[in-house]
Parts: structure tokens; C-alpha cells; sequence
């Protein structure tokens, strides 16, 4: 998956707002569970939502996005607070729940 251009994250940010977060991470941090259901999320939903309960530190966090996007083979748009939000595209075209804009919109 190519890296995303910032009008890119700011269409999925919005995209992303209304939506409850499907993954929580606890105090265990990142656990072969919470790299699966976050694995079965982004297979099922393309855009997900995750929720720290736990930490607090920013670069905690922002670690544990890292980490875990690379584990899921994903890309962490951007994390607000406690919640971090993934994406990535369905593997199969004809899948795809979300057409990411290839040029900026007006």
C-alpha cells in the first residue's frame, strides 16, 4: 500500500468521526488478540477505530500505532486523544467499501 497524501487522511479522518471505536487495547498493550481483532477489523471494515484504555503518554501510543500498522500491514491515519484510526484497502477491488480520492477535491 502506498503511503497516504494528507488530503488522503483528512477525507478518512471524516469519514472516520462518526464511528465507534471495534478495537481496545489494555493494559497489556499490544497482545497476539489485539493484533488479530484489529486484523479482522481492517478486513471487515477497511477503517477502524482503536481505543486506549490504559495509557496515557503520547508516545506510548503512538508506538503502539506504529507497531501494530505494521503488524497489520496498515497505515495509522491519525490518533485524537485515546483513539488511533487505521485503514487499509480491501485486498480485492470488487470488495472495497471505501473509494479513496486519487486527486485533492475542490
Amino acid at each position: 500500500m502506498d503511503r497516504l497524501k494528507g488530503y488522503q487522511r483528512q477525507y478518512l479522518k471524516g469519514l472516520a468521526h462518526e464511528m465507534k471505536p471495534l478495537v481496545f487495547i489494555g493494559s497489556k498493550g499490544i497482545s497476539p488478540a489485539v493484533v488479530k481483532a484489529l486484523e479482522e477489523a481492517l478486513e471487515n471494515h477497511e477503517l477502524v477505530k482503536m481505543k486506549f484504555n490504559d495509557f496515557k503518554e503520547k508516545d506510548q501510543k503512538k508506538e503502539i500505532g506504529e507497531t501494530l500498522a505494521k503488524e497489520t500491514a496498515s497505515e495509522m491515519i491519525g490518533m485524537v486523544g485515546h483513539v488511533a484510526i487505521f485503514f487499509r484497502p480491501q485486498r480485492e477491488a470488487e470488495k472495497r467499501k471505501i473509494e479513496v480520492p486519487q486527486r485533492r477535491l475542490a
